[in-house]
């Protein structure tokens, strides 16, 4: 990605970590105006709140704050990885679960 790419997208790229819908306006916003940068980085919010939500379920059926608090925390860890790489203008997978976010939605923003 080059210099140009990534202040063209910075700011998609930053308002996909903004909720589920900012997701989905940061891909729409993208659609107009490609950038790899932003492309890469609504890949990985994108995973991050399927994910979230999928397991949010599940973890709900537990009755312990243990448990939902460090679900919380694991993805509280995550988002904010992510969302300092955006304001960082680094594109790195979020540990663990990133790549393979950036191969299940790798037709997404090409």
């Amino acid at each position: 990605m080059t210099e140009q790419d990534i202040k063209k997208g910075r700011k998609n790229a930053i308002i996909s970590y903004i909720t589920i819908f900012g997701t989905i306006i940061a891909y729409y916003l993208n659609n107009d105006n490609k950038s790899d940068f932003a492309s890469f980085h609504i890949r990985q919010a994108l995973g991050l709140w399927l994910t979230f939500f999928a397991l949010g379920y599940i973890i709900g059926s537990f009755n312990s704050w243990l448990i939902t608090s460090s679900f919380y925390l694991f993805f509280a860890v995550l988002f904010i990885y992510g969302f300092s790489n955006a304001l960082g203008k680094k594109a790195q997978e979020v540990p663990l679960v990133g790549a393979l976010y950036q191969k299940l939605f790798a037709n997404l923003g090409n």
